[in-house]
């Protein structure tokens, strides 16, 4: 064992390794040449014992490097890919190198493939000194993934997840593999083999998705809660959830150090039997995926125990911390049992280089924008002023129109389109279920994809934006909040991408002032101040349309966007008619427009700012009152308040596609001065911030939600809330009476 040295410019890929190892025996026999030949994509015979060897080379080359990079910071997490890196490999060398994560604490590990198969060279990443600089640091590579990293596909961050990116990958290209590892500290997310359930009744013949159970008895701090299954019983979990076919090779079987309990470390076996294994690995994923690939519902489980081959085992080897240095002697150690030689590193590289077809970052299906149907003019109805509408039914039309033109388009929703008047979308689009019944417009090949599950809907959506299609995810506002946090996640990876894709929509309907019965539980429209919180991200747009012709220009806007989150909100009751077409362009474009405004008035200015839709009914109620006690009233409409702030107030420069359109001071200052600036919305107050920053009224204030409670009708819970045209005018007396 030696320290390596650090060799002249150009320096090789791994200058920075810290130690060497001794080449391994019968390396001439097995490691001769590359297993995956110049010019295929993959190994010809998993059966090859030169295949098992050269995986199990790949994965202790993974395993190293995971380690000596986190070590470099003592810093992130080694431990669970550690016991992954076999089944990591396997999948390499036979070509399958779209792989998702459902664990972002893997993210070194996958760091590690990226490095090894070229992919970071991408980031100005050439070798182990570069990527130990530029590990867990600003503009490098981040804690847990990011689908901005060269060559992988989705973020991973929030457990439950990267099923929902695996099922859409694979969705959109039937022929590829989709694997993702998954942790059985993370399989206590419940809705992550439901939700797979699910796919599979809805979509029979996509099961070109794998997931890889990483099962190693532990999760972050503890042991995982499936760790005292047996073999026979987690098969069985996975069979109750549809899976035709369970690969489970276990570590135990392969043991020949005595080693105590269910979990074992592959790396303490002897060589023999350590080939072995890698052998078993490498046919039973071989297996799994030529299953997945042919139409069965496939798992693949590998079982060894957390930490396999690094410094600490169990829920130990999970992170590093600051005292976790290349220097201590725990670390130090590790490193020298993984340590391969320089001639072994370039073979690893080889292998990797050539799997799939190429470095990731060329070959893997997000490195390239999808193609798109067009979708020509929408078929937009233009409502009279004169007139009420549906909202919710007015974008329903066009919701159908471009389901229509682009067969790929999906519609999920967990509550039923039908529910938020939206049956349109139903008659035109028809929900996916395998049992026909045009009563419930149901066809097995329907668009619209309805699980009773939020995290199910906005993942499989959100998943499709992210791989490149157009979707949409529609729920109550009230429920939302159940699948928010995947579209939080796919908007951070939106705004970190290399490439264009289409935004991420979603429209909530059945607000709070619409529920009244329900009660409470569907009156919790608080999730528009998160929406509100993220419009400082740069690629966040809330969108507040007044009326039926609004709401048609939001989704409009919304659908032709690109590497944004586009969240609308509206009613689904009939609703007088603010704005026309046009108006709604132009306020859809600037942010604001004025819907209403006064002749005159001796007694002061009264500016309503507004967002909603039917919060306006108690609005204009006011208006009334007030122009008769001798006010001038102005009444602008908020429907996209993202395009209201100040440009230092978002960080719109550092987002893909970021735009800076924001409202000039002349035109806002000529939409809100006025004596006294009331801010009113029948949700809460922070999407209306940005008209509080930068207002010049010297008085104003703000009249919204506060909570829920079970009413008859919509004026009585604005009335429980203080939404009313009595306090706005009391207010308004109080402030400049």
């Amino acid at each position: 064992m030696k320290n390596a040295l650090k060799n002249s410019s150009p320096a090789p890929f791994y200058e920075g390794i810290q130690y060497f190892g001794d080449t391994w025996p019968d390396y001439v026999q097995y490691a001769g040449t590359a297993a995956i030949k110049q010019g295929h994509h993959a190994i010809s015979d998993p059966s090859d014992q030169a295949a098992a060897y050269q995986t199990l080379l790949m994965a202790d080359a993974l395993r190293y490097l995971t380690l000596q990079v986190c070590g470099s910071k003592g810093s992130g997490h080694p431990g669970g890919f550690a016991s992954s890196a076999d089944a990591y490999a396997a999948l390499v060398m036979l070509g399958h190198t779209n792989i998702i994560t459902e664990v972002g604490h893997h993210a070194p590990g996958f760091y590690s493939a990226m490095f090894l198969d070229g992919s970071l060279e991408a980031m100005d990443i050439f070798t182990v000194t570069d990527m130990m600089e530029r590990f867990r640091e600003q503009h490098g590579l981040l804690g847990h993934l990011s689908g901005a990293i060269p060559g992988l596909l989705a973020p991973a961050g929030p457990l439950g997840q990267g099923q929902h990116f695996a099922m859409a990958g694979a969705l959109l290209h039937p022929d590829t593999l989709f694997p993702f590892t998954l942790g059985d500290g993370g399989m206590g997310e419940p809705y992550i083999l439901s939700a797979m359930m699910h796919f599979n009744t809805a979509y029979p013949a996509t099961t070109n998705f794998l997931p890889t159970l990483v099962w190693n008895g532990y999760s972050q701090e503890h042991h995982s809660m499936v760790s005292r299954m047996t073999n026979e019983e987690m098969t069985a979990y996975w069979t109750g959830h549809g899976f035709k076919n369970v690969v489970l090779i276990d570590a135990k079987d392969f043991d020949d150090a005595d080693q105590d309990g269910a979990y074992v470390d592959s790396s303490r076996f002897s060589f023999k039997q350590r080939i072995a294994f890698s052998q078993a690995v490498l046919e039973g994923v071989d297996r799994a995926a030529q299953l997945a690939l042919g139409g069965t519902l496939t798992c693949f489980i590998i079982k060894q125990l957390k930490g396999a081959g690094v410094h600490a085992a169990g829920s130990k080897s999970h992170n590093l911390y600051p005292t976790d240095t290349l220097d201590s002697e725990h670390i130090s150690s590790a490193l020298k049992r993984r340590a391969i030689s320089a001639e072994s590193w370039e073979l690893v590289r080889e292998n990797f280089i050539r799997a799939g077809g190429g470095r990731a970052v060329d070959t893997v299906v997000t490195e390239h924008e999808r193609p798109l149907p067009a979708l020509g003019d929408l078929p937009f109805t233009e409502f009279d002023k004169s007139k009420k509408a549906v909202p919710s039914t007015a974008m329903g039309a066009l919701v159908g129109a471009v389901g229509k033109a682009d067969p790929s388009y999906v519609v999920t929703n967990a509550d039923g389109n039908e529910a938020s008047a939206m049956k349109n979308i139903n008659d035109a689009l028809k929900i996916r279920h395998p049992t026909p019944d045009p009563l419930y417009n149901q066809e097995p090949d329907g668009q619209v994809y309805e699980p009773l599950n939020e995290d199910a809907c906005a993942g499989l959506a959100g998943g499709l934006a992210l791989f490149g299609s157009r979707a949409i995810w529609l729920s109550y506002e009230s429920f939302a909040i159940n699948g928010w946090p995947v579209i939080q996640t796919v908007g951070q990876a939106m705004a970190e991408l290399r490439r264009t894709t289409p935004s991420v929509v979603t429209m909530f309907t059945a607000g709070a002032l619409e529920q009244g019965r329900n009660g409470w539980t569907h009156q919790r429209p608080e999730i528009e101040n998160y929406f509100a919180a993220m419009m400082r991200n740069g690629n966040a747009y809330p969108l507040f349309p007044c009326d039926a012709n609004a709401i048609q220009v939001a989704y409009d806007y919304a659908t032709n966007s690109s590497n944004k989150v586009m969240t609308i909100i509206a009613s689904k009751s009939p609703l007088p008619i603010r704005m026309t077409l046009n108006e709604a362009h132009h306020a859809m474009k600037t942010g604001a427009a004025t819907i209403y405004e006064s002749e005159s008035g001796d007694k002061g200015t009264v500016v309503f700012a507004v967002t909603g839709d039917m919060i306006f009914l108690p609005v204009f109620e006011a208006k009334n009152q007030l122009e008769a006690q001798g006010y001038k009233v102005r009444i602008v409409a908020v429907v996209n308040p993202r395009q209201l702030y100040r440009e230092s107030d978002v960080l719109w420069s550092t987002v893909t596609g970021g735009e800076n359109n924001f409202m000039p001071d002349d035109a806002f200052n000529a939409l809100f001065d006025g004596d006294l600036l009331l801010a009113v919305s029948g949700g809460p107050s922070a999407p209306l911030e940005p008209v509080l920053l930068r207002t010049r009224a010297a008085k104003r204030d703000v009249i919204c939600w506060k909570r829920g409670e079970t009413t008859a009708t919509p004026s009585e819970i604005m009335d429980f809330n203080g939404i009313t045209a009595e306090t706005m005018c009391e207010r308004a007396a109080m402030l400049i009476g």
